[in-house]
């Protein structure tokens, strides 16, 4: 499966995703095989997609979520192994022996109140207040599942030498589950890490990511009666109002692409009447270095103390989670590319363009422009893709690609995996163009068959490009050079603390 990628042409100017002569000769029976077993197998991984869907279970207490992964596994002939780095919803399924080792990461937590009816193009909870699969996660386990697979059964068919894992990986959101895996060492001796992530569009993930801290700040102070002897009060809320109001000043001083975003989690009552004894603010602190986070940790711990001093209240500051920054790798990202340019890109029918155009009527009018206005910047075959999709409300072709510096303004557990492995993300369009993620049109969309579409492309690319880092020795050993050039003198530093330890979550759903 060799593509020069210098010389793919594709047309952005033409309705259907059909691939130029050039590409369609790089379709060779190793991918048409993969893809047969993906086909053939369709409704199996649709079946389990959709079941993660309706668990729509949230970081550290998806049990339902990865024992479904953790049986279909098993059943597939993968050796699994439970309750890794101290998460009982993490595991490893392992298939094969001796080099290279190849990891695929799925994801399955959910987020909590994007309860959302199923394929329904305006707001329907279907439980108030309850858990929806905004980010996709739910398709992300499922297609990476279905991609490790799809590879077991085309090496055991044609003997194919090599290991490959399925990383079950738990609370990616709000959660780093994957950092706690890293510092675990799970990652130590694995050559390469594949991941996807369900989007709008199909394209290789070119951007690095923001690094973040999360941090709880619980003040305490005195309660008392508001009105007959408020002097003998000291005002947690107090404490925390001011905490959030010295940090909006901290923002004028921090790098212009630092983000600080907060959630009052304890308001110490709904009582006006009382002086609040008791209150907490959950802090989210993103920057492009691990090492910029850090700074911005102790200024912002240092406003909270402040903030204490100033009321009259104590504060605790408790590390909730962190995760760093991602490592591009853009050997991988090559082949990752040249992957999904030699696959054909979902074809998608009259009743699937109307659906679409029904949630992008609930959209913000530049929702679409806004997302891949990036595009603009990569020249002549950028600004005919971004021209392309703003005609369209479904993607229907392979983003270009060019290695770029860019980082998003996102954050993902990845990019722990990413400084001990060379790692590479990927995106398949399972929403409509425009669709955010963390939104409640998302976790609708998720069981459309659009969105299964998209994830079984996802799982035809995940075992094509692991299969051709099996078969191509120097690619993983080229990953690795690259990797080790853009650490240089830098090596792993896990950003959570070692006596931090991964919330526990009892059959209940409760934490504790």
């Amino acid at each position: 499966m060799r593509v020069d990628v210098n010389n793919v042409k594709y047309s952005y100017t033409t309705m259907n995703s059909m691939l130029k002569d050039e590409v369609k000769k790089t379709l060779l029976e190793p991918v048409g095989e993969i893809s047969d077993i993906v086909d053939r197998n369709r409704d199996t991984f649709i079946r389990i997609s959709d079941a993660l869907w309706e668990f729509a279970e949230t970081k550290y207490e998806e049990f339902q979520s990865s024992e479904l992964l953790c049986e279909t596994l098993e059943q597939e002939g993968f050796l699994v192994e439970r309750g890794i780095a101290g998460m009982e919803t993490a595991f490893v399924g392992t298939f094969g022996s001796g080099s290279p080792v190849l990891a695929i990461l799925g994801e399955y937590d959910a987020l909590s109140g994007l309860s959302q009816s199923a394929s329904t193009p305006e707001r329907s909870p279907l439980v108030q207040g309850g858990n929806g699969h905004g980010c996709g996660h739910n398709l992300f386990g499922a297609g990476s599942l279905a991609g490790a697979v799809a590879l077991r059964r085309y090496m055991t068919q044609n003997h194919v030498q090599g290991t490959i894992r399925f990383y079950g990986c738990p609370a990616e959101e709000g959660g780093s589950g994957k950092a706690y895996m890293a510092r675990a060492g799970v990652f130590d001796d694995v050559d390469v890490s594949l991941a996807w992530h369900p989007g709008t569009a199909h394209g290789v993930m070119i951007t690095s990511t923001l690094a973040n801290s999360q941090v709880l700040f619980k003040f305490t102070g005195q309660s008392s009666h508001a009105a007959v002897n408020p002097h003998l009060g000291r005002s947690a809320l107090d404490a925390v109002e001011l905490m959030n109001v010295g940090v909006n000043y901290l923002r004028e001083h921090v790098r212009p692409n630092t983000r600080i975003s907060y959630a009052i989690t304890d308001t110490g009552g709904t009582s006006p009447n009382v002086v609040q004894g008791q209150a907490a603010v959950l802090y989210l602190i993103r920057a492009p270095q691990i090492s910029e986070v850090n700074q911005v940790y102790e200024r912002v711990c240092n406003v909270a103390k402040g903030a204490a001093m100033m009321t009259g209240t104590e504060v605790e500051i408790v590390f909730d989670k962190a995760c760093s920054n991602l490592i591009p790798n853009n050997t991988l990202e090559r082949i990752v590319y040249q992957t999904m340019v030699a696959i054909p890109v979902p074809e998608h029918d009259a009743n699937e363009h109307k659906l679409a155009q029904s949630f992008a009527a609930t959209l913000p009018q530049n929702a679409k422009a806004d997302e891949f206005r990036f595009l603009k910047g990569m020249g002549d075959e950028g600004q005919e893709a971004y021209e392309h999709l703003m005609d369209r409300e479904l993607a229907d072709v392979v983003l270009p690609y060019a290695a770029t510096n860019f980082v998003a303004p996102v954050s993902s557990d990845v990019g722990d995996v990413s400084w001990i492995v060379p790692t590479v993300q990927f995106t398949t369009a399972c929403w409509t163009l425009g669709t955010p993620a963390h939104s409640w049109q998302a976790v609708s969309q998720g069981t459309t068959s659009v969105a299964h579409k998209g994830m079984l492309y996802a799982a035809k690319v995940l075992a094509c490009t692991a299969l051709e880092i099996l078969q191509n020795s120097e690619v993983a050993m080229a990953a690795r050079a690259e990797l080790q050039k853009r650490l240089g003198n830098e090596t792993y530093v896990c950003p959570i603390p070692r006596d931090v330890k991964p919330p526990r979550a009892s059959l209940s759903g409760l934490r504790v």
